[in-house]
């Protein structure tokens, strides 16, 4: 396994981690890593959907506090796109599974970090929250911090009762039919430097107008939120985050810098409690969709209160 320098430079390092191959063909995931020397903790972020790792300001928090950090693009997703493959397409989310496995191994066995933190963002914290709760009992994780995760559809309770059933049977039968999708282009719109937000990332691995919606994909995402529902059994201490407003909008409007324009924060939290027996569930005031990118002052208690987390629950030895 050898790293090589990632596309966001040094000191980032990638490598790539084949996988078992798919109706589609050969398959891989990426993951990058940024050591800290003499550092035996770590984190491994996952992103969300028609996303990918840049979030560099969130490796500098968690490298000054003595974590190296690592980061998976997952399967069919920015790094990790082959011009074969239909983008961020999969039929359960269970197949996950064999990346953030090996991505683990790497972590603790060649890498030698004794703890280990899982980052999950939106639809990387639904997957990664699932992943937990099948290796809740086996010592794989230590902490769980998920912002905004993709617990619930955004839709109403009645809705995503009734629906379900309808989306499931589509999977089934037409997993592969691309349907209408939902994304709004306003939300990276309200994130980019060239358009009318702060940040700088490659819109063509997370492009504004997204990817195609596929049936069998939502299908998995149905499952795997009413998996949650029944409860995860998560074994470890959990820090949810989620903004404490949402905006549903399709014009331009200056609430977009405000609140999670993707999802229901509130019902975000209200999944909270279904995770495990140990959730901390934190409402950051004017937090967009993606915490971590919110305008300075939420972003600051982000981080301000992933530290209290982090210092009652997962301290540095010392």
């Amino acid at each position: 396994m050898e790293f090589r320098e990632d596309i966001l430079g040094a000191p980032y390092e990638a490598v790539e981690l084949p996988l078992a191959p798919d109706e589609e063909g050969a398959v891989s995931a990426t993951l990058v890593r940024r050591l800290v020397p003499g550092s035996d903790r770590a984190v491994l972020y996952v992103h969300g959907y028609v996303d990918y790792f840049f979030q560099t300001h969130l490796a500098d928090h968690f490298v000054e506090r003595g974590f190296s950090f690592y980061a998976l693009d997952l399967r069919k997703y920015g790094r990790s796109l082959r011009p074969h493959q239909s983008p961020n397409f999969v039929r359960d989310l269970a197949a996950y599974d064999e990346e953030l496995d090996a991505a683990v191994r790497v972590v603790r066995e060649t890498d030698g970090h004794r703890e280990l933190l899982v980052n999950g963002h939106s639809t990387g914290g639904l997957v990664t929250a699932l992943w937990a709760g099948r290796r809740a009992g086996r010592g794989v994780v230590d902490g769980l911090f998920l912002n905004s995760p993709f617990l619930s559809m955004p839709a109403a309770p009645a809705v995503r009762t009734l629906g379900g059933p309808a989306v499931q049977a589509l999977g089934r039968l037409a997993a592969t039919r691309k349907l209408p999708s939902t994304l709004n282009p306003h939300y990276v719109h309200s994130l980019h430097r060239d358009h009318r937000g702060e940040w700088d990332f490659d819109l063509g691995l997370k492009p504004a107008e997204g990817f195609p919606l596929y049936a069998g994909w939502l299908a998995a995402i149905d499952r795997g939120q009413r998996r949650v529902r029944r409860g995860l059994g998560i074994d470890v201490p959990v820090l949810l985050m989620a903004s404490t407003a949402s905006i549903a909008t399709t014009t331009w409007q200056a609430g977009l810098h405000h609140a999670d324009a993707v999802l229901r924060a509130d019902d975000i939290a209200a999944q909270g409690p279904r995770l495990g027996r140990h959730v901390t569930i934190v409402r950051i005031e004017d937090g967009m969709h993606d915490l971590v990118l919110s305008g300075e002052s939420a972003r600051t208690l982000v981080f301000t209160e992933l530290d209290r987390w982090l210092g009652a629950y997962l301290p540095a030895s010392g």
